[in-house]
């Protein structure tokens, strides 16, 4: 068995993980090899390709990042892409395909699919909003991140009495601004599910700073937009319609002019999705790796691989990227926020 592996979109820790446990199943398994794709679909439309053997994936357990390197490259939307990746996938001898992505590469595998292309899907996402499975890789890392920066910036905000407005990642579905906001301690937690009435986040600090506790701490998600009101844009990116980003100066300015108070702003970006995964990533992602192999043993092609605790199981591609993921308002977590007296904008 030769099985092709590919990783795109934005860089996710737990990646070379997923790597790994795909080579040691397919090789210790089979005694089968595989080949990697560099740089996501860019990698097959181009043969940029690398052998993946044992040694080559001898390390990377603990490294961030992915060793294949990733891109947002949409074969659709190159001239003759689907024949390309055909001719390609043949010319090096691929029985199937592991694509790991998030929702715009497992969206091309899915037209793929149904071009007659065996695959199987990884569902990769630090913002958890890949429908069809319960957690995904990445997700824990990029909590852990944001939850010891916000508790790092209680003390700086309580000693200077100013108010901290943190944009964490999350264009469509505040999963990470929800959770990192409610165990971080923050006081207010704006998401794209809930849009946000500034004017009652006024209050809530003022009310707050009327009480005696002269500081506080704002989460944003990069994607949550005031009632009647749209996303904050800073420009284009490659293979996205827009580019997100600002809410958190918006905000903080909003904030300073509205209430007296001092405001400093900041955006964790990047750095929530770089280096070492942590321990649940490395072990989800290893299952991850491993379940999309026996998928591929097993001929159940079209499917990515589902985190349905305690089992990893099927489901259709087309399930999973038909909707979005995104924070249920009736969740036990979003109650406990309420009931903690955070302030969600509405």
């Amino acid at each position: 068995m030769r099985l092709g592996l590919l990783t795109g979109g934005g860089d996710c820790p737990g990646l070379n993980a997923v790597i790994r446990a795909v080579v040691h199943r397919t090789v210790k398994g089979h005694g089968g090899s595989v080949v990697g794709f560099r740089h996501g679909w860019r990698g097959v439309l181009q043969s940029e390709i690398e052998d993946l053997d044992l040694k080559k994936v001898s390390g990377i357990l603990p490294r961030g990042g992915t060793i294949l390197g990733t891109s947002r490259t949409n074969p659709y939307k190159e001239p003759g892409g689907e024949a390309r990746i055909r001719q390609e996938l043949a010319g090096r001898g691929v029985d199937a395909l592991i694509v790991v992505g998030g929702e715009d590469t497992l969206g091309v595998a899915a037209k793929l699919h149904e071009a007659g292309i065996p695959l199987v899907g990884v569902p990769k996402t630090i913002d958890n909003d890949v429908n069809g499975t319960d957690w995904t890789f990445g997700f824990d890392t990029a909590l852990s991140i944001a939850t010891e920066a916000i508790d790092r910036l209680h003390t700086t905000a309580e000693s200077h009495e100013r108010i901290m407005v943190v944009e964490v990642m999350g264009r469509y579905a505040g999963w990470i601004a929800m959770h990192a906001g409610v165990a971080g301690n923050a006081q207010v937690i704006l998401m794209p599910e809930i849009p946000y009435d500034i004017d009652k986040v006024v209050e809530h600090i003022k009310a707050r700073y009327g009480f005696g506790r002269r500081y506080c701490i704002v989460v944003v998600a990069e994607g949550a937009k005031p009632k009647d009101g749209d996303i904050s844009i800073l420009g284009t990116e490659i293979g996205r319609e827009v580019r997100l980003g600002g809410i958190a100066d918006k905000i903080g300015s909003y904030l300073g002019n509205r209430t007296g108070f001092e405001v400093r702003s900041l955006v964790l970006g990047h750095i929530q999705r770089g280096g070492s995964p942590t321990h649940r990533d490395r072990l989800l992602a290893l299952r991850f790796g491993a379940a999309a192999v026996r998928m591929v043993e097993q001929g159940k092609f079209g499917n990515i691989v589902a985190y349905h605790p305690p089992h990893m199981v099927p489901v259709p591609i087309e399930d999973a990227i038909r909707v979005m993921k995104t924070v249920p308002l009736d969740s036990d977590t979003v109650q406990t926020a309420r009931d903690l007296g955070i302030c969600l904008g509405d």
